[in-house]
């Protein structure tokens, strides 16, 4: 474990560092930095201690899709070589772990004792830290939080070479969680895990004819799942804007499964196909084919059907079974857009989807899921209320001008936009989406008077 005291290690020299682009998942915008990656805490120390003039950020498995991760001109942290699984407690279910170890790994080390992570967004290719510090959330939130009110402690790395112990209800544990690696480096957590008797979902699916008929279906009977999300045709127009495939379910017990299942029920066995080609033309992902694939995929759906078993990664993960599928959409890379209005903001809701669908938005990776009570992280982006994920591809012609709009509809609801996600907000909205931002900056000119933890996000909005 590493020093929870101000640090008395000698730190051997931090491992030769190289400039390199560096870019979100999005793959927009890429910035050159020095591309640092520590393998022990002493050389963790060691490259917060070096990072320099313009600073460092921490970098897990690169998965935020704006600049959450980049630092122009600075050094970039890769914490992913620290990936040790400490211990885990099978009776309690809690787990204690390097923040660089993915929840990939956590599922494989996890799942044969019957326990799985209580939060996973859309992708297992992130890490302990990164979950963290985007304090990300899932299909859940509405029953479990996001992944920070999970965390029973961690050790954080600070500005000054000091290893601290920090835990809920400390302003520092509170600063950390969604505060996207600017407080700190998270070396180690501990986190409490979610029981399962079978590696198996049972699954109901239905199709809603538009987004009031979404919002009715989710509002009267998400209560009795505890997953749920929402797949949105935003293409569709008319009568049909906002019809959507809901999809909910719960982990599956063992008596649900088949004789044959039955023999190895905490199997876990992700499918894996090929990989994107590194080269695709732009537009591949235009009106046209998206359009065509949202009508193929509403209309394969089942109206009704209930009791499906399918497979954790099938449920939770779809796309990661397609190695580099950001490539898809070429060159230019794509935006994914998230935000969140509160309930009783509906028709702030029903007024984005309507603009998108009218601007005849390419996106064929839209869901909406329904946010529980909001989380203790100070720039923690759920809070009560609809929240919408989007992609566009980045090259369509007016976009920024378009999101730019959105956002102001976004915050005049009271909302705010996923920072994880963002790669072109204007700041001078940030303190309206984000209240307890004062107390975000005053701790981290405290913490961090010189700045050593920054990124291009940071810079771009004034965090």
């Amino acid at each position: 474990m590493p020093p929870t005291q101000p640090s008395s290690l000698d730190p051997s020299p931090p491992p030769a560092a190289r400039a390199v682009p560096v870019t979100g998942w999005g793959r927009t915008a890429p910035t050159a930095a020095r591309l640092v990656r520590p393998r022990s805490y002493d050389e963790a120390v060691a490259a917060v201690r070096g990072c320099g003039a313009r600073g460092g950020i921490p970098r897990g498995l690169g998965r935020a899709y704006g600049d959450a991760a980049q630092n122009a001109g600075g050094a970039v942290l890769d914490m992913t070589a620290l990936d040790r699984v400490h211990a885990v407690d099978v009776t309690a279910g809690v787990v204690l772990c390097d923040a660089g170890v993915s929840l990939h790994r956590l599922t494989q080390v996890l799942l044969p004792f019957g326990w799985f992570v209580p939060v996973t967004p859309g992708t297992r290719y992130v890490t302990v830290g990164g979950a963290i510090g985007a304090d990300i959330h899932g299909k859940n939130h509405h029953v479990s939080g996001s992944f920070s009110r999970h965390v029973l402690s961690m050790e954080l790395l600070t500005a000054d070479g000091v290893v601290r112990t920090v835990a809920p209800g400390d302003p520092l544990f509170e600063a950390t969680c969604g505060g996207m690696g600017l407080t700190g480096v998270v070396l180690t957590a501990s986190v409490a895990l979610q029981p399962v008797e079978t590696s198996w979902m049972t699954v109901d699916t239905e199709r809603a004819g538009d987004l009031d008929d979404l919002m009715a279906r989710l509002t009267t009977t998400d209560h009795r799942y505890r997953y749920s999300v929402a797949w949105i045709d935003l293409l569709a127009r008319g009568r049909a804007t906002g019809r959507a495939v809901l999809t909910r379910g719960d982990h599956a017990p063992l008596d649900a499964l088949g004789a044959r299942t039955r023999r190895d029920p905490l199997a876990f066995r992700p499918s894996r196909l090929p990989a994107a080609p590194s080269f695709l033309p732009d537009g591949l992902l235009g009106r046209t084919t998206v359009g065509a694939f949202n009508a193929f995929w509403y209309r394969k759906a089942p109206r009704h059907r209930t009791g499906e078993l399918q497979r954790l990664p099938a449920f939770f993960h779809p796309l990661d079974g397609v190695p580099h599928w950001n490539r898809i959409y070429g060159r230019h890379g794509f935006v994914q857009y998230q935000f969140v209005v509160g309930y009783g903001e509906e028709e702030a809701l029903r007024r984005i989807v309507r603009r998108v669908s009218g601007r005849r938005c390419p996106s064929f990776l839209a869901v909406l899921k329904r946010f529980g009570d909001g989380d203790p992280g100070w720039l923690s982006f759920p809070t009560a209320g609809w929240t919408l994920a989007l992609d566009v591809p980045a090259g369509l012609p007016g976009l920024d001008a378009f999101l730019d709009e959105l956002d102001e509809e976004v915050a005049a609801a009271g909302g705010r936009v996923y920072l994880a996600k963002d790669s072109r907000l204007r700041p001078e909205l940030l303190p309206a989406m984000y209240p307890r931002l004062d107390e975000f900056r005053a701790l981290r000119a405290e913490l961090d008077p010189r700045g050593v933890f920054t990124s291009d996000l940071s810079r771009r909005l004034g965090l």
